[in-house]
C-alpha cells in the first residue's frame, strides 16, 4: 500500500505514515514518478522548521496542519501523459518521502522539466525543476547517492561562497561557520579554502571536534564555548548553519563592529533560537539561495552557471570520498528511525543516509 510520511508543521517531533491518495487516471500533462530513493540529512530538518517561513510546505500537499518534507532524490517515470517524457526515464529533484509523486510537467526540454502544479506556483523554479538523468552533465549512475546527499546543499554552499566573493567578502579577513560538521558547512568550508581568501574557523560540539579537524578544510576548529579565544580585532564574516541564538549573540558581542557580515543558512540546532536584538556589527540576515542563482543566471547565463557549479561540484564530490560513508535503508521503520535520529542530532557527521519506502 502506498504511503506518505508526514510531519506536524508546528511540532516536527510528531510524525506518522498515512495512506497516499489514489492517483487514478492522469490528466493531460501529468506524470507519475516512483520515488526510488532520497537523501535524509540535517537540511531536511531545516526545511521542516522553516517550512512555513520559506514555503517548503507548499512543495507537496498534505492534510491540514501537517506537511511532507522535501528531500533530494531520484524518481522513475511510472506513467506519463506529457509529450517528451517517457516511462522508465529517471529524474533528479525534490521529492516527498513517499512511494510516488504526480507532477504537472511544463517547460519540458532535453535536460529537465518544471512542475507547474498550482500548489507549487509560488515556489522558486529551481525548487520545481526535475533534471533528466540522460541529459544532466553532472549525472553518473554510480554517483547517484552522492548527488542526492550533497548536490543540493553543495549548490547552496557554492552560492554563499560566490555571494561573499562578489561582495568583496564585506571586508572580512576570516570566516566563521557554525555547525561545522554538517555537510553544508563542510561544502562551504571547502569552497572558501579553495579560494584562500582567509582562515576558515569552524565551530562544533565536543563530540564532533576530532572529525571536523580531520577534514582539513578548516584552518581552525573550536567548540562553541571557546569563542572568546579568537582575537576580536579581526574583521570576520559569519555563516550560521546552526540557528543557535546564543552562539549568534556571543559572536556578535565578541567581534562587535568587526562582524562585517552575518547570515543564516541552516537550522541544525533548531531548538536553540532566540538571539538578542540590536546586536553590534552587521545585522544578521537570511541567505536566500534562489535569489543568488537568479542573479548569476542573468550574469553568466544558464549554461555558465551550470559550467561553474559543475566544475566545483566534481572537485568536492571527489573530496567527499575521503570522509563520507553512505548508508542505504528501506522501509517505514528505517525512515522513522533515521528521521528521529537526525532531528535529535544523533546521526554521525561522516555518514549519509539514502532511503526508500519501496522494497527491493
Amino acid at each position: 500500500m502506498a504511503v506518505d510520511f508526514i510531519v506536524k508543521r508546528d511540532e516536527p517531533r510528531q510524525s506518522r505514515f498515512v495512506s497516499a491518495p489514489d492517483v487514478g487516471e492522469l490528466a493531460s500533462g501529468q506524470v507519475e514518478l516512483k520515488v526510488d530513493r532520497f537523501a535524509l540529512t540535517a537540511n531536511n530538518i531545516s526545511y521542516a522548521v522553516a517550512g512555513d517561513m520559506l514555503g517548503y510546505w507548499h512543495f507537496f500537499q498534505a492534510e491540514a496542519g501537517w506537511g511532507r518534507i522535501p528531500a533530494m532524490g531520484f524518481g522513475e517515470v511510472l506513467r506519463s501523459k506529457s509529450a517528451g517524457i517517457e516511462e522508465g526515464e529517471r529524474f533528479f529533484g525534490f521529492y516527498p518521502m513517499s512511494h510516488s509523486l504526480v507532477v504537472q510537467a511544463d517547460s519540458v526540454g532535453p535536460g529537465s522539466f518544471l512542475d507547474a502544479a498550482p500548489h507549487r506556483s509560488e515556489t522558486a523554479p529551481v525548487y520545481r525543476q526535475y533534471s533528466r538523468a540522460s541529459g544532466d552533465p553532472l549525472y553518473a549512475a554510480d554517483r547517484e547517492d552522492q548527488l542526492m546527499l550533497m548536490r543540493g546543499l553543495f549548490m547552496t554552499s557554492f552560492l554563499v561562497d560566490d555571494f561573499l566573493a562578489e561582495n568583496g567578502f564585506f571586508g572580512a579577513k576570516s570566516f566563521l561557520i557554525s555547525s561545522a560538521s554538517s555537510k553544508t558547512s563542510i561544502a562551504l568550508a571547502y569552497q572558501l579554502s579553495q579560494r584562500g581568501a582567509g582562515p576558515v574557523v569552524g565551530f562544533t560540539s565536543p563530540r564532533n571536534l576530532g572529525f571536523v579537524k580531520s577534514l582539513k578544510c578548516y584552518d581552525q576548529v573550536l567548540p562553541y564555548d571557546e569563542i572568546a579565544s579568537l582575537s576580536p580585532d579581526t574583521p570576520v564574516a559569519f555563516v550560521d548553519m546552526a540557528g543557535n541564538g546564543s552562539v549568534v549573540t556571543n559572536l556578535h558581542r565578541h567581534f562587535g563592529d568587526n562582524m562585517k557580515h552575518s547570515c543564516s543558512v541552516g537550522l541544525t540546532h533548531w531548538e536553540q533560537g532566540g538571539r538578542d536584538e540590536n546586536l553590534p556589527g552587521a545585522k544578521p540576515e537570511f541567505f536566500f539561495a534562489p535569489a543568488q542563482i537568479q542573479k548569476r543566471t542573468q550574469d553568466w547565463g544558464a549554461a555558465g552557471v551550470q559550467e561553474r557549479i559543475g566544475g566545483a561540484w566534481r572537485k568536492f564530490d571527489a573530496y567527499s570520498d575521503e570522509w563520507l560513508r553512505i548508508l542505504r535503508g528501506r522501509g517505514e521503520q528505517v525512515l522513522e528511525r533515521v528521521y528521529n535520529d537526525t532531528l535529535e542530532g544523533r546521526t554521525r557527521p561522516d555518514e549519509g543516509h539514502v532511503l526508500s519506502l519501496w522494497s527491493e
